[in-house]
């Protein structure tokens, strides 16, 4: 969907996947300061949004998620994840239920996918589920802000600021009072730099939360039974994730960010030696200049200087080996 913040002076539009909400409106550092300083807001219509209602919810989604919701208490975010039968990433959802509704918010075109399976499991629970992402919009307010929240609006706080669960209706409406826009740039910096990860960036087919570090905030370890449990327990209790989520320094003197995808490889055997990872979002930082982040083989050095392509990186663990 494409948000009427678009019209916003200096608005850019954002481009893949987020593609219907601004990138930026002109400034991208004074946007990153203003949110790492507690003001402004940003523009996270694009998301999918789905809510579950009525009696059983709360137990019916502890049954497929990898998050402990059944008592759940009203107003206290989480995450979650749904996996496949191997363990592998399927969807995230970022939740938080009113007392009566679980709301979430998932990536941008992931919700009709989402909905589809939980009507497939939905059997005799006394549930309701429902695709809202065409008259509810997601904002997001830093951490500090002392912003308004309408009443009536289901909000997730987390210690990185409040997602509001807006009527689309009433974007333009906040936006005006709430100012100034953030864009998307501006919100993935503090991301990576947070070290959160994403999925669809820094998951691919094959991707299990271990590598992530998933476990704790979105799977809970002694929970009951879901989908993809004994992967999670067998690498949890026996093993070691392949891969590990790292957080990488760039040479700031390149003009060119290394692109997603972008393979790293250890700096002492030089650009043609083994690959050993892969870029998985890179960023301009206001404060860290060019940082991203990245998946690496389980095994390489903590300490190991690499190369993303010809782009010299210095590495901090995340997830460790």
């Amino acid at each position: 969907m494409k948000s009427p913040l678009l019209t916003l002076p200096g608005a850019v539009p954002a481009e893949g996947v987020d593609e219907g909400v601004a990138a930026h409106y002109g400034d991208l550092f004074r946007e990153q300061r203003a949110l790492a300083d507690g003001t402004g807001f940003v523009d996270l219509s694009h998301r999918g949004v789905v809510t579950v209602s009525g009696p059983e919810r709360l137990g019916w989604l502890h049954l497929l998620l990898t998050q402990h919701v059944q008592e759940l208490p009203p107003h206290q975010a989480t995450e979650a994840l749904i996996l496949s039968a191997n363990g592998h990433i399927e969807h995230a959802l970022y939740l938080v239920d009113d007392g009566e509704t679980t709301w979430a918010h998932v990536e941008p075109g992931t919700q009709e996918a989402l909905v589809a399976y939980l009507e497939s499991m939905k059997f005799f629970y006394r549930v309701e589920v429902a695709d809202r992402t065409a008259d509810i919009a997601v904002v997001h307010l830093p951490a500090g802000s002392i912003a308004e929240v309408p009443e009536g609006v289901a909000v997730r706080e987390t210690p990185y600021g409040r997602d509001l669960f807006l009527p689309r209706g009433d974007l333009e409406e906040y936006a005006r009072k709430t100012g100034p826009a953030a864009g998307l740039l501006a919100y993935e910096a503090l991301r990576v730099e947070q070290h959160r990860p994403r999925l669809g960036f820094e998951t691919d087919h094959r991707t299990i939360p271990h590598e992530l570090g998933w476990i704790g905030s979105a799977v809970h370890l002694q929970k009951g039974c879901y989908r993809g449990q004994e992967t999670v327990a067998r690498v949890q209790n026996l093993g070691k994730p392949p891969r590990r989520l790292v957080f990488l320094h760039l040479d700031g003197s390149e003009v060119h960010l290394p692109v997603p995808g972008t393979e790293l490889r250890l700096a002492d055997d030089g650009p043609d030696g083994r690959k050993i990872g892969f870029i998985t979002t890179s960023v301009r930082h206001h404060e860290l200049g060019p940082v991203a982040l990245a998946l690496v083989k389980r095994n390489v050095p903590v300490d190991a200087r690499l190369l993303a392509g010809d782009t010299a990186a210095a590495q901090e663990t995340v997830v460790e080996p």
